[in-house]
């Protein structure tokens, strides 16, 4: 058997493994932490593992398994897609720009976040406008319009309004490496930098990493504690259904919500006409003591699977992790670490043999259950 990626780094472990030790601590530690005790990230993971498939061996109409699946009227490869991830070029230099070019090519969704290090015209102009977008919501309504039509411009057709983040996670490590809002640059940080003499490389060639889509309402030449104080005032505003009617008011794509948590949030999102929601707590890096994203697709998805596109992230790491999260009544899921930990790995590499991995995993499962279709996945969980 041939495969379409490098067997050295076959499965996930291995790519973090490899990842940690390509990576400066703090990044690595930022990327790979959740909040408090880490408990809702684990889980998470946890608690989607614990869905159980049966197969159906002899299943006499089951044909060659077809990961393709529709989406607002796109057809996309496989039914996963990259989650917007903040400071990602922090993490690995130019990672949205290699994580951009990798779902475009092999035609799976990636959404730009806000307050990563890639600005919406560059992102896409490297999709061709196919990219999603994620909006933190501004303070000021002049700013949210601006980066609206912005996104409109650029060809933007789905644009996700971030509901989860109404304050801060609290997330120790990050601050003990000065990662917290503002950041700050210290001893400890350069040392661990300069000890990572390939991620060292890749920061001189790609320089040190900004928040480019906010980069036009920033004052030039601000210092650190500067950056802190802006980012901060610009984005505190929290959710309503004022700023959400409004919203959906001027956008003339399709809108999800991310961030859903649970059945009141879901009726109240269906209610304000959001065409999607997408299950996630935020990778568990918001609120510790918060139920598992799979528990909460579980209960909200019979209920409302015909009224809005229901997807989910945060706890799905590999293939099979996307085919339980399908049984369980998800559409379509997002992953942001693991296409992270890859990109840390292989740098340039780490998005197509990410890819390339994940599809050969969901597909093994698909036909080792013999499952013809993503959505016929339900049928074969064990309840």
């Amino acid at each position: 058997m041939s495969f379409p990626f490098d067997t050295r780094y076959a499965s996930l472990e291995l790519l973090i493994e490899r990842a940690q030790k390509r990576m400066p601590r703090f990044a690595f530690e930022y990327l790979d932490g959740g909040c408090n005790e880490n408990i809702n990230r684990d889980r998470n993971t946890n608690e989607l593992r614990d869905v159980l498939l049966r197969p159906r061996y002899l299943n006499n109409t089951y044909a060659e398994a077809n990961m393709e699946t529709e989406l607002f009227g796109v057809k996309y490869s496989a039914p996963f897609g990259i989650s917007p991830v903040g400071l990602q070029g922090l993490m690995w230099p130019n990672a949205p720009e290699i994580l951009a070019k990798a779902a475009f090519k092999h035609n799976i969704p990636f959404i730009l976040s806000t307050v990563t290090t890639s600005s919406i015209e560059r992102i896409a102009e490297l999709t061709e406008g196919k990219a999603w977008y994620q909006l933190y919501h501004p303070r000021e309504e002049w700013l949210r319009d601006d980066i609206l039509d912005r996104c409109e411009a650029s060809g933007y057709d789905v644009l996700c309004v971030l509901s989860d983040v109404p304050t801060f996670g609290y997330r120790a490590k990050e601050i003990r490496n000065g990662l917290a809002m503002p950041p700050q640059l210290n001893f400890r940080n350069v040392s661990q930098a300069l000890a990572k003499p390939q991620w060292c490389l890749e920061m001189l060639k790609h320089g040190v990493p900004s928040f480019k889509t906010m980069e036009k309402y920033m004052d030039k030449n601000m210092n650190v504690k500067q950056l802190g104080q802006f980012m901060n005032s610009t984005f505190s505003g929290r959710l309503n259904s004022d700023r959400i009617k409004a919203i959906r008011d001027k956008w003339k794509g399709k809108l999800v919500i991310k961030g859903v948590a649970s059945d009141e949030d879901a009726e109240e999102a269906v209610r304000l006409g959001f065409d999607g929601m997408i299950i996630s707590n935020h990778g568990g890096r918001q609120l510790d003591a918060g139920e598992s994203t799979i528990a909460v697709v579980k209960e909200i998805s019979e209920k409302y699977k015909d009224k809005i596109k229901i997807m989910m992230d945060s706890g799905v790491r590999t293939g099979p992790d996307v085919a339980r999260a399908l049984s369980c009544g998800a559409e379509f899921t997002f992953m942001g670490r693991t296409f992270m930990y890859a990109v840390g790995a292989l740098g340039d590499k780490g998005g197509d043999h990410i890819i390339e991995m994940l599809k050969m995993q969901f597909r093994q499962v698909m036909e080792q259950v013999c499952c013809e279709k993503p959505e016929d996945l339900q049928n074969f969980r064990v309840k």
